[in-house]
């Protein structure tokens, strides 16, 4: 199946490691030209490196979501050297664990800037070139949190859902331009992020990090941890021109983890 992504650009926040490399790597091998973003250079180095090898089209911009006027500056620079971004992957960063009664109101503020409003600024500075072309796919990895909310993520879990109600906002105002905004749910994708909840679970439950993540696996009808590459196919899908007409969802890649309907 032909994607569509030929002369398409592509910008992949957090994509040094884990889910947003798997993404950004996704979609150069389907013909994208992918800039990867995110605050460790060497990593993203290493990453790009390893696109090009493979025959991908890829860059790297440093770009630290916490860190708002060199934040707005990265941008900046990319409108002004007339890149236009068709695909757009918001992934940002979680807070560290912990219920959600104990959470500051400093630190509330602090986390909604990075893990929200960062994204909201990144969208906003780049949605007048996809409007001026009337075509763009915008794609969020929330957490599965926003629809079955995790014990001890408590910021996790309250945050990523201010961000599946902008983007189902955003969804229906840019619909008739050509542009499209889904938010997608990883459930347990083995990265270096869940086996770090894993470790911190272990430590709180004084058993082993093996222990909690057979129990984990046991919640999953399918049984084990996802693999990044089958998150970041059903992404490349969602940020193709063949999904022109899925718009405003939430999409589940969870092996069937999640009860809720």
């Amino acid at each position: 199946m032909d994607l569509g992504f030929n002369d398409r650009t592509a910008l992949v926040l957090g994509a040094s490691r884990g889910l947003g490399l798997a993404i950004a790597r996704t979609l150069a091998a389907e013909g994208a030209s992918v800039i990867l973003a995110g605050r460790d250079e060497a990593r993203l180095a290493a990453a790009v490196e390893g696109i090009v090898a493979h025959g991908g089209k890829a860059r790297a911009l440093r770009l630290d979501l916490a860190d708002r006027p060199a934040l707005e500056a990265a941008l900046d620079g990319l409108v002004a050297e007339g890149t236009v971004v068709d695909i757009l992957v918001n992934n940002g960063g979680g807070p560290p664990p912990g219920p959600v009664s104990a959470v500051a109101a400093a630190a509330w503020s602090t986390a909604f800037e990075t893990m929200a409003n960062a994204l909201f600024t990144v969208t906003a500075r780049l949605l007048p070139g996809m409007r001026a072309q009337r075509y763009g796919r915008i794609v969020n990895i929330v957490s599965s949190g926003v629809v079955q909310p995790i014990p001890n993520l408590g910021m996790s879990n309250a945050l990523r859902a201010s961000v599946v109600g902008w983007a189902k906002t955003l969804a229906g105002e840019v619909a008739g331009e050509g542009i499209t905004v889904n938010s997608v749910v990883p459930g347990r994708i083995h990265t270096d992020r869940v086996d770090e909840l894993d470790a911190a679970a272990a430590a709180r439950a004084s058993k082993t990090v093996d222990e909690i993540a057979a129990a984990s696996r046991a919640t999953i009808p399918m049984g084990r941890y996802g693999d990044p590459q089958e998150f970041a196919d059903v992404v490349a899908f969602l940020a193709s021109g063949r999904a022109s007409y899925v718009t405003g969802s939430l999409v589940r890649v969870d092996g069937g983890m999640i009860r809720g309907i």
